[in-house]
């Protein structure tokens, strides 16, 4: 039986949290997860208890309370990390992840351009993309809110066109698994450019966060570029 102690943890307020996801990287410990579109602490075990999380919460959402709690297991997180690890590891080996890249063929009418796709390559899921695939390598590389292609109507001809593509979610997705994915991809591949496209509701802003933080954990210097859609189709902010 767990041992329970008085002792600082993370306390969430469910009514201010917007499921933005910033506070999630910033865990270590991997205690926070989104879960339902709002920040939840996975496991009392898990969270230490120090606040790294607090200054990532745009909404006030987050607080350090003294109460009763299961103790902080430092070995049961590491298992834990290991094992988020280990699933996206095995995400990445599903067939969706088979890596292809397609090729244009034949002259069309302007009709025919605007219907047909401009998609270079599968996978397109942060999840499913190899950090070192073919169509990464001095790439300019979109990356794109999963609800942004419904969104905006142009997305292939204003977006895809000579550039290579992964989607994600930060609102409804691991956000520090898409991190340490993101983080990977710009390590192990030649990217040269990266362009952010998201929508204009609060929760999207997360994946700005996400890809600022990954570039800083790669390392290396790649210009970036945010673009955000309104809800009605619309481009609102170009950088």
């Amino acid at each position: 039986m767990a041992v329970k102690v008085k002792r600082s943890i993370v306390k969430i307020d469910e009514e201010k949290c917007n499921g933005c996801g910033l506070c999630v990287p910033s865990c270590a410990e991997g205690a926070l997860q989104i879960i339902d579109g709002k920040a939840k602490l996975v496991s009392e075990i898990y969270c230490d208890g120090l606040g790294a999380c607090l200054g990532e919460c745009p909404q006030g959402a987050i607080t350090i309370e003294e109460r009763t709690a299961e103790e902080y297991d430092e070995e049961a997180t590491k298992v834990h990390l290991e094992d988020m690890q280990k699933e996206e590891e095995l995400a990445c080996g599903c067939a969706s992840a088979n890596v292809a890249q397609f090729v244009e063929t034949g002259p069309s009418t302007d009709e025919m351009i605007s219907r047909r796709s401009l998609l270079g390559h599968w996978p397109v899921q942060l999840t499913l993309v190899p950090p070192k695939a073919p169509f990464l390598q001095d790439a300019d590389l979109v990356i794109a809110a999963d609800c942004v292609p419904f969104a905006y109507p142009g997305f292939h001809q204003d977006f895809l066109k000579d550039h290579a593509l992964v989607v994600a979610c930060p609102k409804l997705d691991d956000f520090q698994a898409h991190l340490t994915k993101l983080t990977q991809v710009l390590k192990q591949s030649s990217v040269k450019s990266l362009k952010v496209v998201h929508m204009e509701v609060p929760c999207c802003s997360g994946l700005v966060h996400m890809v600022k933080q990954a570039i800083q954990l790669s390392g290396k210097d790649i210009p970036i570029e945010e673009v955000t859609i309104g809800i009605k189709g619309e481009i609102l902010a170009p950088a």
